[in-house]
């Protein structure tokens, strides 16, 4: 099941290299500001970051770090973005899967990985390899969707995203992210919840292409309940929702 999952994320991104360069979504400015000003890297700093995807977080951290590793599961993605980032000399770019990566233990001062997770299979992995190749005392910064603590909204959402896009597994909860890091000895030391409005069209067809299967997913919009239209705070010409994304930063001890 997991292989099949990291098929299906290869088939998806491979298609849609572009769209996740060109992204507002992605692209959004003041969240990389806000990356840099949390882990305030220097250029004797080694940085990963994984599923970098449009690599819009590589870039904002070649600009500090002394060198960025760059790594993707996907190749076509991989490929696209070294094309757009290709006066970034200091990042190198890596072929990787986020639960089993290519480096040795110990070789980062920090790594990122931001609006990602929600794709990868098995997240207690990604986290323990996430330990694994940070440097003692070394920084962990995540960004991703999070799923409602309610397990009904939980649901919704996360049966929608699935609709949308094949290669998305689960958006967890913040509770239990925080009990993963835990578990693998990584401490917060800062985090933030917040609400991220998407705009409903261009997020559907940034995956999603045939009429049909976009229909479905309309459907299943106008026909959710009360409390699910509140919570994520959209009406039936959809225009836009909202969902929550958690920042979220962490300290490997030492």
């Amino acid at each position: 099941m997991s292989e099949d999952q990291k098929n299906q994320v290869r088939q998806t991104f491979s298609k849609n290299s572009n769209a996740y360069v060109t992204s507002s979504t992605h692209s959004k400015k003041s969240d990389l500001d806000q990356i840099t000003a949390w882990l305030q890297p220097d250029n004797s700093w080694t940085v990963l970051d994984i599923a970098t995807g449009g690599g819009h977080v590589a870039k904002e951290l070649s600009r500090s770090a002394g060198t960025v590793f760059a790594t993707d599961l996907t190749i076509e993605m991989l490929q696209n973005t070294a094309i757009h980032l290709k006066r970034q000399n200091n990042i190198h770019y890596v072929v990787a899967d986020a639960e089993e990566l290519p480096f040795l233990d110990a070789s980062f001062d920090a790594v990122t990985c931001r609006i990602a997770p929600h794709h990868f299979p098995e997240p207690d992995r990604f986290v323990k390899e996430v330990q694994r190749v940070l440097k003692p005392n070394g920084l962990f910064l995540m960004i991703d969707n999070v799923a409602p603590e309610n397990d009904e909204l939980d649901y919704f959402y996360n049966t929608f995203e699935k609709m949308r896009d094949a290669s998305h597994c689960r958006a967890l909860k913040t509770s239990e992210w925080e009990k993963l890091f835990r578990n693998q000895q990584l401490s917060i030391i800062k985090k933030e919840l917040r609400q991220k409005t998407l705009p409903y069209r261009e997020w559907l067809e940034r995956t999603l292409t045939e009429e049909i299967e976009q229909d479905k997913v309309d459907l299943y919009f106008t026909n959710a309940t009360d409390e699910a239209k509140k919570y994520f705070q959209f009406n039936n010409d959809l225009d836009s929702f909202t969902i929550e994304e958690w920042m979220v930063l962490c300290k490997k001890s030492e």
